[in-house]
Order: C-alpha cells, then structure tokens, then sequence
C-alpha cells in the first residue's frame, strides 16, 4: 500500500510529532519532514537497515497514517459508491487494498479497508488524509459516522523474523494469515493492559505485521518489541527503498488523480463484481482502459551502470522528445542494481524493452522488467 512524498519546504513549526518522536531521538533517529511529521528517515544508515528487514524485522513508524472507523447503515453500498472494493463480500477481520476514485478514475488516494465487528477500519495515506475524510465526509449519507482515531500510533513490524518476534509478545499472533486481522491484548512490564489491533500485512514485500495501539501505550510496546535480538527501529529511507523492490507504489509519486488504477498497474484492485455492476467514480473510463489499453502504464525498470535515476527523469523516444516519466527511482540494495518505476508509452511496457532516460542533461539506459524486483514472502492462508 501504501504512502507519503517526504515534503520539502515546511515549515518546522507547521510540522506535527509522532508519539513516539523522543523515542527516535533517543535511538539515534534522524528527524525530517515528512506529511506533516518529523519523521526518523534513518538511525545507522538506509542499506544496513534495507538489508536487516530482509533478513530478520525491522520496526517502522507509520502513525502519520489516517486511521478512520466508519460505521452506520447502508455503510456497504455507500462506501462501494466511491472505492472498486468488494465491501459486501468482505467478511469480518478481511482486509483488502482499494482506491478512492475520483469521477474521472483518477486515483485521490490508496488504501486499506478492514471489515470489523463495529464497523469498517479505513487506514489512508498521511499526506492526504484530512482530504480523504473531508472526501467522505462530502460523499457518505449523514446517517454514516466517521471516526478519526488521531489518538491511536501504527507500528510496522516487517521482516522474516517478523512473526516470531511479535509472537513472544502477543501469543497466537502467528494464527493471522495475509490480509486478515484480529484484536489482541498485551499487558506492559508496568502492568498496563493495552489493546492492539493487528493485521498482518505492511508495505515492504516481506511477511510482517501492522499494529494499530492507544498512543499512551506505544512507547512501552517499541520498547517491547526492539528488545526482541531479532528487532530494530528502521526509518523512511529503507521503507521507500523495499517498498520499490516490492513494486508497491507509492502515493503522490506513483499514484495521483491523474493516474487510472489500469495505467498504474493495479487492476487486481478491481473486483469482480464491481467491474461488471460498475457503480464506481469513473467505471466507463476504467473499463475502456481495461479492455483497449490505457495510453500509459506504470512499469519497472533496471537501469545500467550503478548511477540511480530518480524521481522526475524524463523517458525519451529515439528524437529525444519526452514520452513518459519516472515516478520512483534509486539504488535497490537487495537486488544490487538501480532500479525505478515509470510510466511509459503502452507499446513500450513490455518486459525486455530497452528505454532511455534523460536527467540532468546525462542519457541513461534502462530495461523494462517484471516486477517485483524481489519476490513476496507473504504468509497466505494454505501456505
């Protein structure tokens, strides 16, 4: 799923803290603005932390995320009304990935929705959520309430190592499988009891875990879970690093309102169902898209030599005018090459197409390829 453009340019007294802001600090975290936040970018570097949550489990800080408790009647039909998402067939504790669409079927956002027993857990990008509620807010009846829990941290726990770190905290927490969740209960050496909600999923391509906690308790749960030998505190450099090797895009760089979910290759979003009833923002578009191509389309590349692209590198045809862009690009510390994605004339997004790229007046070479870069190593049910 996933998430936020680090900003440039705010203001320091603008930005908000984390619940756990001293808690980076004190472990060495270097603080930068990010959505609204400051936010640990990293603690002892972007490749040893990449490279430690590929092997054993990193801990992420991502309580910049929106999370949002919708409930009332008719909740189901109206939510179907603005995201492709099966909401009807979603069963409790399910979680699927989905997009808030707008008219047009340009992406306003992705997210991940939870059916719980009181209703329906929203979790949506920091960069936009005050936009996503004011959205929904404008689009849902009245009758439907919208609950922002600004209270509540969200923990990463990604990694390998994942499962058994967290399961020496929360017994039966190895019992979820990929995409689906559960509330728990963990009682701090304090004797504090704190209420969790954990999901196993996350934004990196490895098995792991997110959890949603009270901010009062988030403090002794990090403290918790680090003193784990498997466990270390990873910044936003490696999160944006293994989510490109996982091909999971990113919003506000991959995704924006201008992109289709055709063009940015998340077709799976669209279910079933929905495809053949419609009923979505923009289901005429998409469904054109779907069956003539769209114009563009969000691909992967492997880039030549070790010089990374990044952001904002223009694809050029062999008269060098601009034909596409490169939306995520740097070095990809698994796969020990630069990689990128971007978006490219469909005729092009083909794996084995070999593509050049212009930045900064330097030409380079790139090879189109099946993503992801690295495998998944989600925990599905029957695995």
């Amino acid at each position: 799923m996933s998430h936020d453009p680090i900003e440039d340019g705010e203001e320091a007294l603008e930005l908000l803290q984390l619940p756990l802001d001293s808690w980076h600090r004190a472990r060495g975290g270097r603080m930068v603005p990010f959505a609204g936040y400051e936010m640990p970018v990293q603690y002892e570097g972007i490749m040893a932390e990449h490279l430690w949550t590929r092997e054993h489990a990193g801990l992420f800080d991502v309580s910049h995320m929106g999370q949002l408790v919708l409930d009332g009647p008719g909740l189901d039909d109206a939510l179907e009304a603005l995201i492709p998402a099966d909401i009807k067939g979603l069963k409790e504790n399910a979680q699927s990935y989905s997009l808030l669409l707008a008219e047009n079927g340009g992406i306003l956002d992705d997210l991940m929705v939870t059916r719980w027993a009181q209703g329906l857990y929203m979790v949506v990008n920091g960069a936009v959520k005050y936009d996503d509620i004011a959205h929904l807010r404008e689009h849902l009846p009245d009758e439907i309430t919208i609950n922002h829990l600004d209270e509540h941290a969200l923990l990463a726990l990604q990694g390998p190592k994942a499962a058994e770190a967290l399961g020496r905290l929360v017994p039966g927490v190895s019992s979820l499988v990929f995409m689906t969740g559960a509330g728990f209960d963990w009682r701090s050496d304090a004797g504090e009891h704190v209420p969790l909600w954990i999901s196993r999923s996350g934004y990196t391509g490895e098995d792991g875990f997110e959890i949603s906690l009270p901010g009062r308790g988030v403090e002794a749960f990090a403290d918790a879970l680090t003193a784990q030998p498997e466990v270390k505190p990873i910044g936003l450099g490696a999160r944006d690093s293994l989510r490109l090797e996982a091909d999971l895009p990113l919003y506000g760089h991959d995704l924006d309102t201008e992109t289709t979910p055709v063009s940015a290759a998340l077709g799976f979003a669209l279910k079933k169902r929905r495809r053949e009833e419609g009923g979505f923002p923009g289901h005429a578009r998409i469904m054109l898209e779907r069956e003539q191509g769209p114009i563009v389309k969000r691909v992967g590349l492997i880039v030549e030599g070790r010089q990374p692209v990044r952001e904002g590198a223009a694809v050029v045809d062999a008269e060098g005018s601009e034909v596409g862009k490169v939306t995520s690009g740097g070095f990809a510390p698994s796969v020990q090459k630069p990689i990128a994605m971007a978006y490219v004339p469909t005729a092009l997004a083909v794996p084995g197409t070999r593509i050049t790229l212009a930045q900064r007046g330097k030409v380079h070479h790139a090879e189109v390829v099946q993503m992801p870069f690295v495998p998944h190593r989600y925990v599905r049910k029957g695995s």
